[in-house]
C-alpha cells in the first residue's frame, strides 16, 4: 500500500464558541478540523443528532471534521469502580454515532483526574510573547500549600525541596489562585477540576497505582475492540502532559516502555497512538524520533509542537523548530510512514505562543490564533522540503 498524499493539516477548534473562527482555520491554510461535542458531560452518550450539526457546521466553512478529540474516558472506567460498565455501553454507542456519521479516528487520553498540567498559562519569553511552562517547584508549592497531600514533600528531590519556601514568598498577591487555576485547568472549554475531587481521586488512585491502572486501560481498550473493529475505528491514545507523575497520581502513557506495553498487551489495528512529540519531549529521557520508529505503524494522529527543558526538567512550549525535539527527524520519519499509510495521517500544530494582535484578545491557552499558524505554516514548510527532496 502506498499513499501519494501528503500528511493532512489540521486544526484543534472548540466549536461556536472558540474566539478562532472556522473562517479564520481556513485562511491558517489547515484543511481538517480536530474537534469534540465539549458541552456535554463526561460519560454522556453523543447523539448522532448532534454529532452530525456539529460535522455540518464544519463542513460548510469548507473544511472537513478529520479527527474526535477527545473522546473523554470516564473516572469510572479509569478507575474500574461499580459504575464503570454502564458507562462502558456509553462509550461503545458514542462510538457506533460517531462512525454512522464518518468519524472513525478518535484521540483519548487516560490520565487520571487532569488532563494536560501546566504552572504557568502565560509565561513572558524574550521577545514579548507569552508561553505555557511548567515548574517543579510551582507545583510542589501547589501540592503543599494548597493541595495540601499529606507527605507532599516527599515526592520531590532535594534540589527542589531547597527553593519551595523562597520562591513561595516571592509569590505576588493572586499568584496562588494563577498558579491554581492554571493546575486544575484541564480542558479549557470545560469546568475546572476541583480540589475536592483531586482529593477524592488520591486514595483511590494511590491504592490502585500504576499496574492496576495500565490493566484498567487493556480493559477498556478490550471492551471497546469489537465495535472499533466493526465500525473501523481507529483509536489514538495521548501519551501523558507532562509525562511523568505527578501530585500522587500514576502515569502509564510517558515513555517508549510505557507504549510499546499497550502496543503488545491489546495487539490490534485498532489500538494506535497520538504521537504528541512536546508530550514526549518533556521527558527528560525520552528519544522522540527513535519512539517514533518503534511505535510508527500505529501512529495514525499526530501532535507537533517543541520544549525546551532545563536540567532541573522545568520547561516551557519553544516555537515548533526550535527546541529539544528534532522536529526534521521527526517530520521526515512522519512523511515516510504515511507513504506507507492505507490512508493519509492527520497533524495539528500543538498550542502556540500568544503573540502580536492576540496578546490583547481574551484567547483560550495554547490555542490562540497567530501561533499556532505560525507554528502550522513552519510545518508545512518543513513538510514540504521533505517530501520535495525525497522526490527528486
Amino acid at each position: 500500500m502506498h499513499n501519494s498524499e501528503p500528511l493532512v493539516q489540521t486544526w484543534r477548534w472548540y466549536g461556536p464558541k472558540d474566539p478562532v473562527s472556522l473562517q479564520d482555520i481556513r485562511q491558517a491554510g489547515a484543511k481538517g478540523i480536530v474537534s469534540a461535542l465539549h458541552h456535554i458531560p463526561h460519560g454522556e452518550v453523543w447523539p448522532l443528532d448532534q454529532i452530525l450539526t456539529h460535522k455540518s457546521i464544519i463542513e460548510e466553512s469548507g473544511l472537513t471534521w478529520a479527527v474526535v478529540e477527545s473522546l473523554p474516558v470516564h473516572e469510572s472506567i479509569k478507575v474500574r469502580n461499580s459504575q464503570s460498565e454502564f458507562y462502558l455501553n456509553n462509550y461503545r454507542q458514542s462510538l457506533r454515532n460517531l462512525a454512522k456519521a464518518g468519524l472513525k479516528t478518535i484521540c483519548y487520553n487516560f490520565m487520571p483526574v487532569l488532563d494536560w498540567t501546566r504552572t504557568n498559562l502565560a509565561m513572558p519569553l524574550d521577545n514579548g510573547g507569552t508561553a505555557l511552562s511548567f515548574n517543579w517547584v510551582d507545583l510542589a508549592i501547589f501540592d503543599i500549600y494548597i493541595l495540601k497531600r499529606k507527605n507532599a514533600l516527599d515526592s520531590y528531590s532535594e534540589n527542589i525541596r531547597s527553593k519551595i519556601d523562597e520562591q513561595y514568598r516571592s509569590y505576588p498577591e493572586g499568584g496562588l489562585e494563577d498558579l491554581k487555576n492554571a493546575i486544575l485547568l484541564g480542558v479549557p472549554t470545560e469546568e475546572l477540576v476541583t480540589i475536592s475531587s483531586l482529593e477524592n481521586s488520591l486514595d483511590v488512585y494511590n491504592e490502585l497505582g500504576k499496574e492496576g491502572l495500565f490493566e484498567n486501560l487493556f480493559h477498556f481498550l478490550r471492551s471497546i475492540e469489537a465495535t472499533c473493529e466493526e465500525e473501523g475505528i481507529l483509536m489514538t491514545i495521548h501519551p501523558d502532559d507532562p509525562p511523568y507523575p505527578i501530585l500522587g497520581l500514576p502515569r502509564i502513557a510517558s515513555n517508549l516502555e510505557d507504549l510499546q506495553y499497550i502496543y503488545e498487551q491489546v495487539n490490534a489495528k485498532f489500538n494506535g497512538f497520538c504521537f504528541c512529540t512536546g508530550s514526549l519531549g518533556a521527558g527528560a529521557n525520552n528519544d522522540v524520533p527513535a519512539i517514533l520508529d518503534h511505535i510508527g505503524p500505529r501512529v495514525y494522529f499526530a501532535h507537533l509542537r517543541n520544549v525546551s527543558k532545563d536540567p532541573m526538567g522545568n520547561f516551557h512550549e519553544s516555537d515548533h523548530l526550535d527546541g529539544d525535539v528534532d522536529m526534521y527527524q521527526v517530520m521526515k520519519k512522519l512523511v515516510a510512514l504515511n507513504q506507507k499509510s492505507e490512508s493519509p495521517i492527520p497533524f495539528r500544530p500543538d498550542h502556540g505562543h500568544q503573540v502580536l494582535d492576540d496578546l490583547n484578545k481574551e484567547t483560550i491557552p495554547g490555542y490562540s490564533a497567530i501561533g499556532r499558524l505560525k507554528g502550522l505554516a513552519e510545518l508545512r514548510g518543513l513538510e514540504l522540503g521533505i517530501l520535495g527532496s525525497s522526490q527528486k
